[in-house]
């Protein structure tokens, strides 16, 4: 981790925004805020950040807009900032492609505690990760953010491709909802373990056929899913 992560602050209320600025800077992190989403793009594409704090209901592009915009082209971690509390805004942010998700109000410790936790684990997991693994038909790089399948490179968000990296890399082995949205989302995640079930779904319309290469991601019924191979 640097000596000072930088951290981009989306929010359109200038008391939570001075407040948690505050509080992050006495932990030592470089905060830049900005009040617009139009705002928040233009920050991201001049300095990109090593996180992003991200409100959903925002002036100019709203929360799930930049995004979905930032996930076009980076894989920076971003938690999610929102007034509701609602299992499917969490599940929608996740599936965007979100590393967390905080309801407001919240407690300023709590997040930077977040913070911290979410940049342990991603940064962390670049040092350590594989620079790919290989199977008949298919290739999962972490280091590139790329899957490539039947010779064609797939179209595949961060949180999709983790998850199906993190199977393939524990081949044969059966994990729960639970256990995945641990390994991949994070301990610190309290989230809907139906997140993990789109999440496969997803994978397994763009891995079609693969059985006949002698794998493919299976439901262990009453229990979860591993990457079998046979």
């Amino acid at each position: 981790m640097k000596d000072r992560p930088y951290i981009l602050l989306v929010d359109d209320d200038p008391n939570i925004s001075r407040l948690v600025q505050l509080y992050l800077e006495k932990e030592g992190f470089e905060v830049r805020t900005a009040d617009r989403g139009d705002d928040a793009m233009n920050v991201f594409r001049k300095m990109p950040p090593d996180l992003m704090l991200l409100d959903v209901m925002l002036p100019g592009l709203d929360g799930w807009q930049v995004l979905k915009a930032v996930r076009k082209s980076s894989s920076i971690p971003i938690i999610m900032l929102t007034a509701k509390d609602e299992t499917f805004d969490k599940v929608l942010g996740l599936e965007l492609g979100a590393d967390d998700y905080v309801t407001k109000p919240f407690d300023s410790k709590e997040l930077v505690a977040r913070v911290k936790a979410v940049l342990r684990r991603t940064q962390g997991a670049e040092e350590e990760k594989q620079e790919g693994l290989s199977f008949p038909g298919l290739t999962v790089s972490q280091s590139q953010y790329e899957v490539h399948y039947e010779g064609r490179k797939i179209d595949m968000p961060p949180k999709e491709l983790e998850v199906l990296y993190f199977l393939a890399a524990h081949q044969n082995q059966v994990f729960t909802r639970e256990q995945l949205l641990e390994q991949v989302w994070g301990f610190d995640f309290y989230g809907d373990s139906r997140t993990v079930d789109v999440h496969i779904k997803r994978l397994r319309e763009k891995l079609q056929g693969s059985e006949k290469y002698g794998w493919c991601i299976k439901t262990v019924w009453g229990v979860g899913y591993k990457f079998e191979l046979k």
